[in-house]
């Protein structure tokens, strides 16, 4: 059944075709004739990756002011525009990226570009609005604070993180949402809300010839920018290991060890997607849907270490691609009455006896497997298929996507066993507990 998917998946992917407009917006275009239903995403290469300090936050932020009206569709009628035709619509931002969503039927086509031509050049910001989403974004923010492993998850990557921007959250610190003015939103979002840093990519049932036309029609007048400057930070090598230690009230205690990981585009990262999904279970490289949780794969070393064996009740390991070198994540939930310290000790313990012998290769097989599957069930529908079309060209280029398989099905043994040996050491780890306490 997998390998007919596979082939099916190969044959759309040689119907995509990719088209410049004269003001520097590429659109891709994915022909899909197996429902009337088209998805189009809108791509925009900037994320908190790209915020300094006193202003994180504000790509996010600037995402929720584009769902709030422009100069030709009042706030009240921008859902409405999607949702006649019986559709969804949304957003999402992170450190590389913002992106913008619309699938309904077919016939919506024309709406959809209208929309997102729109949100690109004709933004309002009006005061208010942009004062009543602080609040919306503050309490937000506090929300997820009060989530132990996502508050967890914030702190380590800070820790994990010296000088390079990836190190915000993408929410943004508190006091920066607290003192950003609407004069800074709107700026930001002209400095990087311009066709010639925008991808537009179009799935579905639809004729790329007419997508590229109405695509003219809709875009074509919108002037592009200067390109924005993208100097950053370098994040210095870490020598020595991190702790971070939250003590808070709380009923689960969790611990999450990170590691530098390599960028997409770096050959290692090849190697570190199979070296995951051997320690962990194969969880994939869709961003958009990995709020899906993947089945346990109870064969991967670290279940079989601290599941199997009593002491977490659930282990994750998360690798995504990313423009620049980000972070490898294990997170384990601790079982009631277990030390952190010995699930920390076992998860470290596993971890070692991967650098030191490294895997079998019915493991590297059966991991290999697993990401080939992963990578066609996130490629279930037209919204799947054009965010992965549009997330890999923002992040890693074109042609990145289409190969991704195949360099999957190349690694090796002994490069797997390189890479947890180089990356995987004790130096370059940063650990972070949450312990809970009663209440006070």
């Amino acid at each position: 059944m997998v390998i007919m998917h596979l082939r099916a998946a190969a044959a759309v992917d040689s119907r995509l075709r990719s088209h410049g407009l004269p003001n520097g917006l590429k659109v891709l275009v994915q022909e899909i004739h197996t429902a009337p239903i088209a998805s189009v995403w809108c791509w925009y290469r900037v994320g908190s990756g790209d915020e300094a300090p006193g202003r994180t936050g504000v790509s996010h932020w600037v995402e929720h002011m584009n769902f709030k009206g422009t100069v030709n569709i009042p706030r009240d009628q921008m859902k409405g525009i999607v949702e006649r035709f019986g559709g969804m619509w949304n957003g999402y931002t992170w450190i590389d990226q913002t992106a913008y969503v619309e699938t309904a039927g077919r016939e919506a086509l024309d709406q959809m570009l209208f929309l997102e031509a729109e949100r690109m050049a004709y933004g309002l910001y009006e005061p208010a609005e942009c004062e009543s989403e602080r609040t919306v974004i503050i309490s937000e923010l506090q929300g997820g604070e009060n989530d132990p492993d996502q508050l967890l998850e914030i702190e380590v990557t800070a820790a994990a993180f010296q000088a390079h921007p990836y190190r915000h959250p993408t929410i943004g610190w508190l006091d920066d949402l607290r003192s950003m003015t609407r004069d800074d939103l709107y700026a930001h979002y002209r400095r990087f809300y311009i066709p010639n840093n925008a991808t537009l990519v179009v799935a579905g049932d639809v004729d790329a010839d007419e997508v590229f036309r109405r695509a003219e029609s809709h875009f074509a007048s919108i002037a592009q920018g200067p390109a924005p400057d993208r100097v950053r930070t370098s994040e210095p090598p870490q020598d020595e290991a991190r702790r971070v230690v939250i003590e808070r009230e709380g009923m689960t205690g969790y611990v999450k060890a990170v590691f530098h990981a390599p960028a997409a585009t770096d050959s290692d990262f090849f190697a570190m997607l199979v070296l995951d999904a051997a320690l962990t279970g194969a969880t994939g490289v869709n961003l958009w849907s990995s709020f899906r949780v993947a089945p346990p794969q109870r064969r991967a070393r670290l279940y079989t270490a601290l599941v199997e064996q009593g002491l977490a009740s659930a282990v994750s390991g998360v690798i995504m691609p990313t423009a620049q070198p980000y972070l490898y994540t294990l997170s384990f939930t601790a079982i009631d009455g277990v030390p952190l310290e010995t699930v920390e000790t076992a998860a470290l313990e596993a971890i070692e006896r991967v650098r030191t012998d490294g895997l079998e290769p019915a493991e590297i097989t059966r991991a290999r497997r697993q990401l080939r599957a992963r990578l066609v069930f996130e490629n279930d529908g037209v919204t799947n298929i054009a965010h992965q079309l549009g997330f890999f060209e923002t992040v890693a280029g074109s042609d990145y996507l289409s190969a991704l398989a195949k360099r999957i099905d190349a690694v090796t043994a002994e490069q797997v066993l390189d890479v947890a040996r180089r990356r995987l050491g004790a130096a370059t780890r940063t650990v972070g507990w949450f312990r809970p306490v009663g209440p006070k």
